[in-house]
Formats: structure tokens, sequence, C-alpha cells
């Protein structure tokens, strides 16, 4: 293996910053700088030891294409370096493959290196002097390593990377059994046990779930008389989360003592149900799907040329949320809570096209330190989870780079903080503290779909299952259940492990991949789709198959990883990103496998539709099933969720409008205003959002028509983003999409809140020229944890009180 070091891995700024941040938790270090290293992993020793041979041409060759970023290194970074003093190196967990790698190997291959290097990889090497000259220890280290690395993904070494470490596979770990029926045994006692492992494993199951899992492996009358695996448990936790089964939105609900007609989805669906003008599909896909205009669709042609077509191009519209994630990890929660939408809008129907996307964050007081505000107060917040400062910095940051790196422009978002101590009563004897410590990440957009791949296709029996994407690594466990748990109900170690991590180079691969599937007119291979998100492929795969009435045998070694030492279970379950699982008929696999080797995206067959609705997973590494449950056992109802709640009746003060009671009287109505204009225009939701906007590239696609940047001064005062249907100076049609948001109204009425959500939406879309109002359709995310009491209530009345007619995505 060949260590190269490349340019400065932090700019001034950063690396200014960082400092400061590392005194104060270890006030001996000095100085810190960092550096790219680059590890070149050569196909034979011969290889290494031409390319160590700086006038090789094939090193010539290597050294061209590690030659990127800036130099801005401190006086004796190198050399301290070059001796390996006070280094730390931030490296790849041994058995990974970073994104960096699969994007950096690529481009090698393409350069005619594939003879000679079998990876290239690159980790991170700080510098640190101390003010005593004394070195640098691990015990410092780790006073601040949170600061330089990212634990799930990253370790940290004081020595030199040896290939035998970075480049180690491991031993797979085992199937683990869950101990449930120890003799003797009684019900009680197996409840106990599965209640244990409830908790330990972090699966956030509901006791009427754990009833439901003890009748089904041991105590029903038709129970399995077996012990679960840990796979089984994890995957029916990931599938029946709130996060992905909405069981609050199928709940009954009884409010303030009667019984209400309907379910908050019966609700939500009315709208749909009596008048679904201009609606394809709802309710049934990953993103709803809507009539547009007909418009000269480019693609490639039955020729193989790309050409244009005249057809109707239907929108498809998504809107979700990843505040979980990005509570916890800003910068990768918020890249994945994007990628993750824009992946639910590329599977939709047969396969489907993103186009333009938004974000938005809601988080607490930002407390910026020497900018505190008057209005701000430092109510603490869990230790595992991120400030909203960090939020900030982080959170816009990871959206807006993977909209980028994937192509896809974000046109559109907001911000809101709020956190403060709200009086329940006239004379300020009760309150209580409200706000964002779990920040509101919201990912959304929309794209366009071929008018005949709209609708997913009946997977035929024998088809090919397919994983399309990158490989799975131990990240991204039990998100989908983490993520329905209050925040910090769960542990740290826990928390930080569902987390996933972004890769948006292998989802465009993916995309391309997708394209060239539904340009195949009357042969699109692709009979169903479906990404990849919370619960990794235990969620998916069954989901897949599921929708379609049938079983599935899959074998889990197929599935391409990258950690080699990764258990059955977390090969199942993990939910690294950037996957897509499909189903291929036997006739039109040829045709797919050639897609996706032309387009260089990783796949793997690994599994069969079946017409028995049963799940099986094999292992044939160590001879087990991983997993063998009835398909009506998975996808099973336990006991309908039932919720019953009192409207919450608080006193208000009311509202002083004369400023009175906050200045003098003595002062003017001008003296008065003065302070109260610098508030409001300090305020976050007010403010200028111009550093939401202005990092990414609003101009990809050649579609955008307008953004939130306005004029020759480029000021961001647009409410509304209008995109074109198609290429061409003749297209005059197109979609345009608007944001509004009022929840800290929900704490004075949370009818008025959702009213006036959708009201700021509306008229924002309204400086887009769009026509009759019924073409306007609706897509919403609800935050429905509803934990305290009066809050259930207020849900209800909020959902009430809004009819919609498009795909609602609700998280916990």
């Amino acid at each position: 293996m060949l260590v190269l070091p490349g340019s400065s891995s932090i700019s001034y700024s950063k690396r200014e910053a960082l400092l400061r941040n590392i005194k104060k938790n270890c006030p001996r270090v000095a100085s810190v700088d960092a550096v790219w290293i680059h590890l070149i992993q050569c196909k034979t020793p011969e290889n290494e030891v031409e390319l160590s041979k700086t006038s090789s041409p094939f090193r010539i060759l290597l050294d061209t294409l590690l030659a990127y970023g800036d130099i801005i290194l401190l006086d004796g970074t190198l050399a301290a370096l070059t001796a390996h003093q006070n280094v730390a190196y931030i490296l790849p967990r041994p058995g990974s493959i970073s994104p960096w790698s699969s994007k950096a190997t690529d481009i090698a291959v393409l350069c005619n290196l594939a003879q000679r290097v079998e990876r290239l990889e690159r980790g991170t090497a700080f510098i640190f002097t101390t003010t005593d000259y004394k070195p640098i220890t691990e015990t410092d280290i780790a006073t601040f390593d949170h600061l330089i690395h990212d634990r799930m993904t990253q370790v940290i070494d004081l020595s030199p990377p040896h290939q035998s470490e970075l480049f180690l596979h491991e031993k797979p770990k085992p199937l683990r059994i869950v101990e449930l029926t120890p003799q003797p045994s009684s019900r009680d006692d197996t409840k106990a046990r599965l209640i244990i492992a409830n908790k330990e494993l972090g699966l956030a199951l509901a006791p009427d779930e754990i009833t439901y899992l003890v009748d089904a492996y041991v105590s029903g009358k038709s129970a399995m008389g077996r012990n679960p695996t840990d796979a089984e448990l994890f995957m029916f936790a990931q599938v029946n989360s709130e996060h992905c089964r909405h069981k609050i939105f199928n709940a009954s609900w009884t409010i303030d003592g009667q019984v209400q007609p309907s379910s908050l989805f019966q609700m939500i669906r009315n709208t749909e149900k009596i008048s679904a003008k201009g609606t394809i599909s709802a309710y049934s896909d990953n993103a709803a799907v809507l009539e547009g205009h007909s418009a000269p669709r480019f693609g490639v042609t039955s020729g193989q040329r790309y050409g244009t077509k005249e057809e109707d191009m239907p929108i498809l519209v998504k809107v979700e949320t990843h505040n979980h994630p990005t509570a916890v990890s800003p910068h990768p929660g918020a890249a994945t809570g994007s990628g993750g939408e824009i992946r639910d809008e590329g599977a939709v129907g047969r396969g489907s096209k993103p186009k333009a996307g938004l974000a938005g964050f809601t988080v607490s007081n930002l407390l910026i330190p020497g900018y505190e505000q008057p209005w701000e107060t430092d109510f603490g917040r869990p230790t595992h989870i991120a400030s909203a400062l960090d939020i900030m910095i982080e959170g816009p940051l990871g959206a807006s780079a993977f909209n980028n790196e994937f192509g896809r422009p974000a046109l559109a978002g907001y911000f809101r903080t709020f956190s403060e101590r709200i009086p329940l009563s006239v004379d300020d004897s009760l309150s209580e503290v409200r706000g964002y410590h779990k920040p509101i990440m919201i990912a959304g957009g929309y794209g366009n779909v071929r008018p005949h791949f709209a609708k997913k296709e009946p997977i035929a029996p024998g088809s090919k299952i397919i994983v399309l994407g990158g490989p799975g690594m131990l990240i991204g466990l039990g998100g989908g259940a983490a993520s329905s748990q209050v925040s910090g109900a769960s542990s740290a170690e826990l928390d930080f492990a569902s987390v996933q991590r972004d890769n948006a180079e292998m989802q465009r691969r993916c995309q391309q991949v997708i394209d060239a599937c539904v340009c195949v007119e009357d042969g699109n291979p692709i009979e169903s789709i479906h990404d990849v998100g919370a619960g990794g492929l235990s969620n998916a795969l069954p989901e897949l198959v599921h929708d379609s009435d049938l079983g599935a045998i899959f074998e889990i070694r197929d599935v391409l990883v990258a950690d080699s030492s990764m258990s059955p279970m977390e090969i199942w379950c993990n939910e690294s990103q950037e996957r897509y699982v499909l189903a291929v008929s036997v006739d039109k696999l040829e045709a797919f496998v050639a897609i996706a080797k032309r387009e260089r995206c990783p796949f793997s067959i690994v599994g069969v539709a079946t017409q028995e609705q049963e799940l099986i997973v094999t292992d044939r590494l160590f001879n087990k099933d991983v997993i063998r449950l009835k398909m009506s056992t998975l996808f099973g109802k336990p006991p309908k969720m039932s919720r019953k709640d009192t409207s919450r009746k608080i006193d208000r003060v009311e509202f002083d409008s004369s400023l009175a009671g906050h200045v003098p009287s003595t002062q003017s109505i001008a003296d008065r205003l003065q302070p109260a204009i610098e508030r409001v225009m300090r305020l976050p939701s007010v403010g200028s959002k111009s550093f939401l906007i202005t990092i990414g590239d609003r101009t990809i696609t050649g579609l955008v028509t307008r953004d939130q940047m306005v004029g020759p001064w480029q000021v961001p005062v647009a409410d509304v983003a209008v995109t074109r249907s198609s290429y061409g100076f003749d297209v005059l049609c197109g979609e345009a999409m608007a944001m509004g948001e009022r929840t800290p109204l929900a704490l004075l009425d949370a009818a008025a809140s959702a009213r006036m959500a959708v009201a700021e939406s509306l008229t924002n879309l309204a400086a887009a020229h769009i026509g009759d109002m019924s073409r306007v359709k609706l897509s919403a995310n609800w935050m429905c944890a509803a934990s305290k009491e009066g809050e259930g209530a207020a849900l209800y009345a909020a959902v009430r009180a809004v009819g919609f007619n498009v795909d609602v995505d609700a998280l916990a």
C-alpha cells in the first residue's frame, strides 16, 4: 500500500474554528493542521514498486488525479507528517469503503490504472503542536475526538496506516437467537425476556406488539414454537415502527370523552376521495403522481439516439422529514434526508425522474456566542443532541451538498428558530418550555414520470429481485425505530448508530440506470421499484413483494457489503444509503444487467419472488435460515392503536401591542418601534435566508425558471420556485412549488396553525401563473408524537381543519 499526502483538508476559517473548539477541551494544544492522505492498494507488489517511483508515467498520472484543492499548510506540517510526530490519522473503518473511494477508484479505472490499482482510499492526518512541546496522547485525543472524526465510519490512530489494518476483512459475525422459551417457562417469563431484548436492541416495540410477537412465536394458537432470530425481531420493529406504518394516523380517537368518527388518515384521504381531479395516484406509492402538461420529453429514443417525443409529463410530489438523524449528526442526517426524499421520487411507478427540491429547518434558539439575542434563553438540551447552532451550520451544508452532487437543484427553503417558556396561566404561576431541541428538517421536491410508467406493475412469480446501489455498511441501524421514539429516549450509542451516511455519486448512478430503463418504451425491465430507507433491506424487500401478494426467497450472502464482519441481522437491517430494490422479469434480466454495467452501478441479484406468501432468508455461509416467516405474521395487524386525549384549555395573557410593558412610557412611538423592528429583522424566520440558497447550484438541469434569488442583485425574496416541463424555447408550461409553516402558532391554536400554513403556501404560490386553483395540490408532513396531554387533541384538530388531496407522509 502506498501512502501519498495531498492538499489541505480544511480551510483557514475552519482550521481556526477547530483550534478554538479543541482548546476548550484540551488547552495544551497550540495549533492544528489537517492534510488529506491517499491510500493506494496496488494489485501486486510489483505494481507498488512501479507506482512508488515518481518518474513512472503511471505514478505521474496518479499524482495528477490526486492533485486537487488548496495547499495552505502551516510551517512544519509536512515535516511532522513525514516524521509521524504528533499526528492523528483519521481513516475509514477497517473493512468499509468510503463514498470518496467508490468515486476515486472508478475514475482511476477509467484513466487506465485498472491493471495496477485495486482501490483508492482517503483519510485525514491531523497534525498538532502543544504548548509544553510534549507529544499528543490518546488521552488528549479522547477529549476532542468527536470534533475530528465520525465514529460510525472512521477510526483514529496515532500510528501510520497499515494495509493489513485498513483493507482487513474480518470474519462475519454469526446470527443471534433471542431466547424466549427457557424451561420451565410461563407466558409472563417469555414476555419479560422480549421486553429486555426490546430495550437492548432499541426496537421501540409497543406493549401490544410485544404481546403479538409472544403469541406468534410461543403462546398463540398458531405459534411457530421457536425462538426468534435477532434479524426477525429487528425487521419486525422497523416494518411496524411509527415511522413506517403510521400507527397513530390509523388509530381510533376519543377526544374529550367523545369517540371520533374518523382516523387521521381517513380525514386526510377524504378530500381526494370526493374530488380526485388531477390526481393519478395517491397514498399508494413512494410519492403522489399528478396530471401535468404535454411537452417534448428529452431522452433516448427507440433508435438509441437522444431526441424528443411529445407526451404527457405527469408530476410527482413528495415531502418528508429527517429530524432524528439531523439532531444526532447534522451534516449526514440532513444529507441523507434530502437523499432519501430524492430516492422516493425516483422510485415512483416503474421508475421516474427527480427534478427540483426544497429544504427547511426549525431549531431552538441559536445562542451564537457573543451575539445572543434578547429573547434567547439557554434551556439546555440532551447531551447527545447537537446544538441549534451546530445544526444550522452543518445541516444546510449536508442537504445542499447532496442535492448538488446528485444533480438536482434545491430551489426553496425556510428557517425558523423557537424556544420559549410558555405561560400556562395568566399569573405566570404555571409554565413550560417549548422548543425544537429535536429539530425539524424538511426535505421535499417534485419530478416527472412517463405516463405509461406512472404505476407499478404486479410482480410475476419467478421474477428476480435485485438490490441496486452501493454496498451495505454498518450504518443506519434501527433508524425507523429510533426516529419513532421521543428524543433522548434511546441511548446515545443507539441514536448515533441509527444515522445513515450519504453517497450522492452512487445515487446518481442508480438514477442513470432508472433513466435508461424508462427510456425503453416497450421493454422497461423494471416491474416494480422501491427505495431503501428506514429499516434497510428488511423493510424494502418484503414490502416490494408484499405489494403483489407474493412471498420471496433471498440469500443473505448475495447482498453486496463493504464490511465483511457484519452479521446476517446487520446485513439485512442496515440503512446504508443510495440503494433501491426492484423486480425484473427473467426475460428482461439480461437487458437490465447490460444497463447497470454500462452505468457502472453496483447491483446484486439477491432473490426470487414466490407464489407462496412466505419470507425466507437463507445463509449459505452458516447453513441456517436467517428468517422464515409467513408474510401475514410480518405484515399482520397487532391490536389497532386507540388514543384518548383531552383538549387543553389554557388561560393566556393578552398580547400588549402598545409595547407599554416593555419600554418607558416617556419614549415616543418611534423610539418604541426601533428596538422592536431590530428584533423582528434579526429573527431568523424574518431575516435573510440567503445562506440557505447561495450554498447550492440553482441552475443545474437547465430547467429552472425561478428560484428564490431574484433580479440583477440576486435578492432572496421570491416565495415560489418554478421549473419548465421540458427543454425548448417554445415550452411555456411547467411546475411551481412553495412552502408554508406556522408551527409556533399551534401553541395557541393547532387548527389555526394548520390553516395558516396552507394559506402561506397558497399566497406564495400565487406569484407564479398557476391558472385554475384546482391545479394546486398539497403535500404535507405531520409531526405526531403527541406525547403530552392535549397534544393528541390538538393534532386531531389540525388534521380536521385541513383537507388534503395528495400524498401525506406522517413521521413521529
